[in-house]
């Protein structure tokens, strides 16, 4: 079987990885009982999770012409994810992630963009052709929002499908033509910014789901961690339940399901089982430490789903 060609325009940062018994409060000062680097970024974790569910992935980005540059480079090459159109931006910094991880699994992150603010719209017209032969383009909301725009530009005008994971959002600020995606999988503290829907519970979901159709996706999709999935396809919504697993690092999750969805949505074109594989992508993710290191294969994820039958 052919593989699915998936383009990911997005971020590519360093992590910092500080495991702690708690998050810090503010003005708290905590230990971390264990550090790691490991290679991250939404855009780049998304292609990983893309290339280990089976599909034949490129990336668009920027890193710094710093060590990290090259480091993240090296690491999309180890996992057989084309890297020749990630720019390095001479002068800058790459992006650099502090994610704090406490022993339930939880965690915080701040993120210094780098070089990923330097990823213009120049760099998605001359790469258009990436995006044009590709089966979907997906993208998430870690470089400008200028840049975001310009590639779905591209993808509707060559009739390519487009995945939109609106992370991170700090406030509803997008406009009609960044919602207007095949599918937005926001999880559902996104969903909330983004709609002004409160969600806590499922029903909150199929709510806010409807309220993103109203603003212009085709379809949605909002992840409630250990609560389910909501997905509506513009008829009616369906509910997936949760895939137990006990968590360890939850950094990576929605990351997972993106990339997982986006492999599985080329081959069946349908909504509802590839939310199923990618919601297991996701909650597999948790139980690993780390953002790229823990995405599964798609033999782990098989393997998951059949247990479940």
């Amino acid at each position: 079987m052919k593989k699915p060609k998936i383009t990911v325009v997005g971020s590519l940062n360093m992590d910092m990885v500080l495991h702690c018994d708690q998050l810090p409060k503010a003005g708290q000062t905590v230990l971390a009982k264990q550090t790691q680097q490991v290679s991250g970024g939404k855009g780049a974790s998304q292609a990983g999770a893309a290339a280990k569910a089976g599909g034949n992935v490129m990336m668009l980005g920027c890193v710094g012409d710093d060590d990290f540059g090259g480091q993240l480079i090296d690491n999309l090459n180890s996992h057989e994810i084309e890297s020749s159109n990630v720019r390095a931006v001479r002068d800058c910094a790459s992006g650099i992630a502090i994610v704090t991880v406490d022993e339930l699994g939880e965690n915080s992150i701040v993120v210094s963009s780098g070089a990923n603010l330097q990823f213009e719209p120049a760099h998605i017209t001359e790469c258009s052709n990436c995006i044009e032969n590709s089966d979907i383009l997906l993208i998430q909301l870690e470089i400008p929002l200028e840049t975001v725009e310009a590639a779905l530009q591209v993808a509707r005008k060559a009739n390519i499908q487009t995945i939109l994971d609106p992370a991170p959002v700090t406030k509803a600020c997008l406009n009609h033509d960044i919602y207007g995606v095949d599918v937005i999988c926001p999880n559902q503290i996104e969903a909330e910014i983004l709609t002004g829907i409160a969600v806590h519970h499922p029903n909150d979901a199929i709510q806010a789901s409807e309220r993103l159709m109203e603003l212009g996706a085709k379809n949605a999709i909002v992840t409630l961690s250990s609560q389910g999935t909501v997905i509506h396809d513009g008829h009616r919504p369906h509910f997936i339940e949760p895939y137990s697993v006990t968590p360890v690092d939850s950094t990576a999750a929605g990351d997972a399901f993106a990339g997982a969805f986006s492999v599985k949505y080329v081959e069946t074109g349908c909504l509802l089982e590839s939310t199923r594989y990618a919601a297991v992508a996701g909650a597999l993710s948790v139980t690993k430490k780390g953002a790229q290191p823990s995405m599964p294969t798609n033999e782990e994820i098989l393997l998951a789903m059949a247990k479940l039958k």
